[in-house]
């Protein structure tokens, strides 16, 4: 495995980091995700990253359960922070002071770790000033609480933002936390190259934009039983790639995978890391046998004219419209 800087800062991590978001305290049962989490480690995976709200806070438990006994000084763990978590009260979302300090504490008790290395606000929140937000973070990592400070899918803007205040209150943004796959490069022409010019650096999710990528999602058939397409909770998410057109395309990379001996999921996460802001991509599992074959990807390196038959075989059906971003805002905090 091998190890990235993250942002402008003396942090390294894994360049696959392994992601809780749609399976522990969900989707498989505990033993289970306890099983991913060890085969994560016999990897040579040493990140790991949840957030309170997946599972309503139940992910961060599992997690904090499957690490136990474990070096803490060995691992670097990541959580977040803005989604309404509990009884989804008026100040139990969002990123207001209130809801930053009583949202870290939950966190690091699930955990069972007294710091997490990364501490993240997973959205923009438009009704709390930023100000407040930038110094409950200031005073989280005072405290010890957390060692840095990362964000995830605010807009350039945003993050230039928040880098100038951070410096004013004497800590740093060192991370971004974005959708980017093959088919999803929305960041590339406006988050990227102002991460890049304010010392960030990219954790993507969903690299195999959320299976697809990984090819076993087939034109005109039925979604495979126990995929992301056919379970209730998730097929919707999904659904943007399960049209005739994109998943045609997608087909078209099977024989490029091949060339370069590779699965095609490990083709996808391969191919976000061959950007050199992306410090990791996050991968989940439902079984341990998954992690063990996508952490393959970590080192491969992609030859450019793979990298531009790669997008001639996907076209038109790639989303790169950095508009798509401010999307990810929500106009008011969710309850």
């Amino acid at each position: 495995m091998k190890h990235r800087y993250l942002g402008r800062s003396g942090l390294k991590i894994s360049e696959i980091t392994y992601g809780n978001w749609l399976t522990h305290g969900s989707q498989v049962e505990n033993d289970v995700a306890s099983a991913c989490v060890r085969a994560a480690l016999d990897a040579g995976i040493t990140s790991f990253d949840t957030a309170d709200v997946y599972a309503n806070t139940a992910a961060e438990s599992v997690l904090g359960e499957a690490l136990a006994g474990e070096r803490r000084e060995s691992l670097e763990i990541f959580t977040k922070v803005y989604h309404p978590t509990g009884p989804k009260g008026p100040n139990d979302s969002g990123l207001s002071r209130k809801h930053i300090m009583e949202s870290i504490d939950g966190s690091l008790r699930r955990l069972r770790t007294d710091h997490v290395d990364l501490y993240q606000a997973h959205r923009y929140d438009v009704e709390t000033p930023l100000e407040e937000t930038m110094q409950a973070f200031a005073d989280v990592v005072r405290q010890g609480k957390a060692l840095y400070i990362g964000v995830s899918e605010w807009t350039a803007e945003q993050i230039r933002d928040g880098v100038s205040l951070a410096h004013q209150l004497g800590f740093q943004l060192i991370s971004s936390q974005p959708e980017y796959s093959m088919l999803w490069r929305v960041i590339e022409d406006e988050v990227v190259p102002t991460s890049e010019e304010l010392g960030l650096s990219q954790i993507v999710w969903s690299p195999m934009a959320q299976g697809v990528l990984s090819g076993k999602y087939l034109p005109g058939a039925e979604a495979p039983a126990g995929s992301r397409a056919a379970h209730e909770s998730t097929k919707k998410a999904i659904s943007r790639w399960m049209t005739p057109e994109v998943l045609t395309r997608v087909q078209e990379l099977r024989p490029l995978a091949d060339e370069a001996g590779l699965t095609m999921s490990q083709l996808a996460i391969a191919w976000v890391l061959q950007n050199e802001n992306v410090a990791a991509a996050l991968v989940g599992a439902s079984r341990p046998e998954q992690v063990t074959e996508n952490v393959k990807a970590a080192g491969v390196r992609l030859e450019p004219e793979l990298m531009a038959r790669i997008d001639d075989a996907l076209g038109d059906v790639v989303e790169r419209d950095p508009a798509r971003t401010a999307e990810r805002t929500p106009a008011a905090r969710l309850s």
